[in-house]
């Protein structure tokens, strides 16, 4: 049997063989870089390098704890990315019931094509086009409020009008992209439930309630637990193209945080040091949630 087994595993070395690039390319550009992560440690430097620069321990650590630049952004980043949560998330499964409750084939298929193309835009282009209908000379928006009597607002260059926008064109841009694995899982429903659900007289919204939503459970904790971590993460992208000295004070994030302490600054030892305080609690937040996820009836991720 043992002998058996050992000819069957030689039958798929060629098959193993392809796997060899990609665990090179693992190697390389994922775990031959963490040995990067000593400048978190060391005061660096460009003309000593990485192991020759003097060893501060935890020094860079104390020094942006110290920054209240650095809890501002982490506010920042936190109250952005749970207004995306609570928002975004939900609407995304909205969308997807929606579109799944479509019954006229050619239609269903040409709102899901429309409400995909956002997905594409560059956050640029996007941005670029809020400028010109935010914009206080000439802008669609202000044009509007002129003829109701209203004064013009700087939407663009306010902080109170910031978080809304960043929300809405979160919304627009990628809730029909998040759709696709919801509607992949309710594609996947056996049909004799709906059959078995009419044959009780359930509705459609009935139907929805206590069939698609129930089978499509595992997914959305999927989803969940893979969003949690984001958290930390609001999309330098987006927040980049957004911010202005007028409004850095509610629209200054972690990522653009880091983004002008390294670049700008020249600060690298700092900035590895929240890399690496941020990874550590990206990754106990995954954790929590898949726990979160299974204490709930979900399945995780493991």
């Amino acid at each position: 049997m043992h002998r058996f087994m050992l000819i069957k595993q030689k039958g798929y070395l060629p098959l193993y063989a392809f796997l060899v690039p990609g665990i090179v390319l693992v190697v390389l550009f994922n775990y031959i870089p963490m040995l990067g992560l000593q400048i978190a440690f060391r005061d660096y430097n460009f003309s000593d390098g990485i192991w020759r620069s003097p060893w501060i321990g935890l020094q860079n650590f104390k020094e942006f704890a110290a920054s209240s630049d650095f809890w501002r952004a982490t506010g920042n980043t936190f109250l952005l990315t749970f207004l995306r949560l609570l928002f975004v998330f939900p609407t995304t499964l909205i969308v997807a019931l929606l579109i799944n409750e479509v019954r006229a084939f050619r239609f269903k298929r040409l709102v899901q094509s429309l409400s995909y193309l956002p997905h594409f835009i560059s956050w640029i282009v996007v941005v670029g086009f809020l400028d010109a209908f935010l914009s206080l000379d000439g802008g669609g928006a202000n044009s509007l409020l002129h003829l109701f009597g209203v004064d013009p607002i700087a939407f663009m260059g306010s902080e109170a009008w910031f978080r809304p926008i960043f929300i809405l064109s979160s919304m627009w841009k990628e809730v029909g992209w998040g759709t696709i694995l919801y509607l992949a899982a309710i594609s996947g429903i056996n049909p004799a439930l709906y059959e078995a659900a009419v044959m009780d007289g359930a509705g459609r919204f009935s139907q929805m309630r206590y069939v698609t939503l129930p089978s499509i459970v595992p997914i959305i904790s999927v989803v969940l637990i893979l969003t949690v971590p984001s958290l930390l993460s609001v999309g330098i992208d987006q927040i980049y193209a957004m911010i202005n000295p007028a409004n850095i004070g509610v629209a200054e994030v972690i990522d653009t945080y880091v983004l002008r302490l390294g670049i700008g600054q020249a600060q690298y030892s700092q900035t590895t040091a929240i890399g690496l305080v941020m990874s550590l609690i990206s990754t106990l937040l995954l954790l929590l949630s898949n726990r979160l996820s299974k204490w709930a009836g979900g399945d995780g991720l493991w």
